[in-house]
């Protein structure tokens, strides 16, 4: 993958190269405007210092945080980073190779003023062949993305004299935001497919009439997200038994166009959250380059590095895979309590049980879908930290509280089908032959649990990259 500029990091490029494996390289472009922006900033302090020798030039003459004056011409700083101090889980290698080609957008423009050397030395951490370094997804508490940017270009700043500007450089800014926001995207993007399917087939299982999907619905709700998932329900369940259920469905059932509707709403912002963040410029200090007004260019300082929109966005979808936990605990007790489906889950000692394992994984989504607010435990500078590394495990976590709850959802829905040897609509038909194959029918007391684990398993490996 050839980069010459940041606006070539696409969600598409991520995705070959974060969940793919596909490695970078930095093109001529890109070398020339970072070594030429070098140049032009070295001259642009030199002409600062020789002006006022006080300047105050953050990263350059003062250090970061707390720190202060740097004695320049007697700089005895060591070039090896120093912020790798968070311990504990730590972060998936897809994450980790998206924060690497996340940092690369501040670099290839000139906007960190490093050398090109530099970008070069983080673009080959994308080697397939190369080990990752343990990125800690806990006890990033601190302003910003320095304690894991700390331990992810740790070993870098050994192998590289680093200059200060280079320094901050590696550590400072979003890009941890932009892929864990990119992640949670392209998640979004498979397990959408993935439930539309499931709670299709749990229309099916109980004959629910079909007319809530209707496509009259679409002009009088005026929503493309609601309309997407209106002809999605109405594709998945072409071929349907003619013979439905007589009085209207369950308010379960009616409601799924507007809540998948939701969840792809969640998504597409979560997408486009994504896109913004990983081609933008968050370094701090940020140099500008050179332009007719600004012959050496200027640097200053933002707040680049606190990416409010990614957190706001994973927390959207968060709280939409939350409510479709929700929503097929209650697919599933309709199921347990209809009376066309209820004497094939009546017995005690084989379907029963799995009522339960469903509100425990409803319960464990409820639990986890708590708002990612700004902190107010933080010290000096430092006194607001960012909150993308708990929005995203919060997140994660809720993910697989969702295939779980799609997993048993679905292996009861594809059951009482059988039962009742009804055709299956064409386009669910390699789910039911998926679920057949991890979970078969129950007809007798056996352990359940391992099985329902193997779906749930194939349903996360249908979402991210094994």
């Amino acid at each position: 993958m050839l980069l010459n500029g940041r606006s070539e990091i696409t969600l598409d490029v991520y995705e070959k190269v974060a969940w793919g494996g596909d490695s970078v390289s930095i093109g001529n472009e890109a070398m020339i405007a970072m070594d030429s922006a070098h140049e032009a900033f070295m001259k642009m302090v030199a002409e600062r210092l020789a002006a006022d020798p006080a300047a105050q030039i953050y990263a350059i003459t003062f250090g970061p945080g707390d720190a202060g004056a740097v004695d320049m011409e007697h700089d005895t700083r060591p070039t090896i980073l120093w912020t790798g101090a968070s311990f504990g889980e730590a972060l998936p290698d897809r994450v980790v190779r998206g924060i690497v080609l996340a940092r690369l957008a501040n670099f290839l423009g000139g906007h960190t003023a490093s050398r090109s050397e530099v970008a070069v030395g983080i673009a080959s951490m994308l080697d397939p062949h190369t080990p990752l370094p343990r990125v800690p997804v806990q006890g990033t508490g601190g302003a910003g993305e320095i304690l894991p940017l700390g331990h992810l270009f740790y070993e870098l700043s050994r192998r590289m004299a680093l200059e200060p500007k280079e320094r901050m450089a590696l550590i400072n800014g979003s890009p941890c935001a932009a892929a864990l926001v990119a992640d949670i995207a392209l998640a979004a993007r498979h397990r959408i497919t993935l439930a539309e399917q499931v709670f299709a087939l749990s229309v099916e299982a109980l004959a629910s009439p079909l007319e809530a999907y209707s496509a009259d619905n679409e002009e009088l709700w005026g929503d493309e997200h609601e309309t997407a998932a209106l002809r999605s329900l109405r594709s998945l369940l072409e071929g349907h038994r003619p013979e439905r259920m007589v009085r209207q469905s369950p308010v379960s059932h009616r409601i799924l166009g507007r809540v998948l509707g939701q969840v792809r709403r969640a998504q597409a912002e979560a997408e486009h959250a994504a896109v913004v963040s990983l081609a933008s410029v968050t370094d701090n200090p940020v140099y500008i380059p050179p332009d007719n007004e600004r012959p050496l260019g200027t640097v200053f300082s933002t707040g680049g590095y606190h990416n409010s929109r990614a957190t706001a966005a994973m927390d959207a979808v968060a709280f939409q895979w939350a409510d479709l936990c929700l929503l097929a605990e209650r697919h599933t007790d309709r199921l347990f309590q209809h009376p066309d489906t209820a004497a094939l889950l009546a017995s005690e000692f084989t379907y029963r049980s799995l009522h339960m394992v469903q509100d425990g994984w409803a319960e464990e989504a409820r639990s986890l879908a708590q708002p990612s607010l700004l902190s107010l435990a933080s010290w000096g500078q430092n006194d607001v930290p960012s909150e993308s590394f708990p929005a995203w495990r919060k997140a994660d976590a809720i993910g697989h509280s969702l295939d779980a709850s799609l997993a048993i959802l679905a292996t009861l829905a594809v059951h009482v089908i059988a039962s009742g040897k009804h055709p299956i609509p064409k386009a669910l038909a390699s789910l039911v032959a998926e679920v057949n194959e991890r979970v078969p029918p129950i007809a007798e007391a056996r352990l359940v649990g391992p099985d329902l684990d193997a779906l749930t398993r194939a349903f996360t490996n249908r979402v991210l990259p094994e």
